[in-house]
C-alpha cells in the first residue's frame, strides 16, 4: 500500500475587507503577505505557547525566506481559508508550506515560509539563531508532514 501524507494544519479564516483591496477591489499583494504574517503570529500564540508580544521581548521569528505564488484574484467580501503546516524542522529554523483558499475551494495563494528562531548574542551583540526548546519543538512537530 503506497505511503500517504499525514498533516495537521493550523487553520483560520478571514474575510477580505475593504482595507486589503486596491482600486479594482481585489487584494492588494503585500495585504496577503499581512494576512501571512497573522497566520502565523497566530499559530504561534494558539497552537506553540509562544505569543509574539512574549517572543519579542528577547527573541524573534524573522522570516528568512519566502516563495509565494498568486493564483487567482481574492476580492472583497471573500472569505478564505487560510492554512499552514510544517514541512521542515531544523534546530532553530521551520519551512511552513501555507495555502488560501477561497469559498469555491480554490487556492488563490500557496507557497512556502522559513522562519527562523532567533537572539541577541550580547558578547558580539549580533542576532543568531538560537535552537527551540523542547517543548517549542514537541508543539511544531505536531505540524509536520509525516508518511506513514
Amino acid at each position: 500500500m503506497p505511503a500517504k501524507n499525514k498533516m495537521k494544519k493550523f487553520q483560520k479564516k478571514e474575510t477580505v475587507r475593504f482595507k486589503h483591496v486596491d482600486f479594482a477591489g481585489i487584494v492588494f499583494y503585500p495585504r496577503f503577505l499581512e494576512m501571512l504574517n497573522d497566520l502565523v503570529e497566530d499559530w504561534f500564540g494558539e497552537e506553540l505557547d509562544r505569543p509574539f508580544a512574549e517572543i519579542h521581548q528577547t527573541n524573534g521569528i524573522p522570516t528568512v525566506d519566502l516563495k509565494v505564488q498568486f493564483r487567482q484574484p481574492a476580492r472583497i467580501g471573500d472569505e478564505l481559508s487560510k492554512a499552514l503546516w510544517v514541512k521542515n524542522l531544523g534546530s532553530a529554523s521551520i519551512n511552513c508550506g501555507f495555502e488560501f483558499r477561497k469559498a469555491d475551494d480554490s487556492i488563490c495563494l500557496d507557497g512556502e515560509v522559513t522562519l527562523v528562531n532567533v537572539g541577541l548574542d550580547k558578547t558580539s551583540e549580533q542576532i543568531k539563531a538560537v535552537a527551540f526548546t523542547d517543548d517549542t519543538r514537541e508543539r511544531i512537530s505536531g505540524f509536520l508532514i509525516q508518511n506513514s
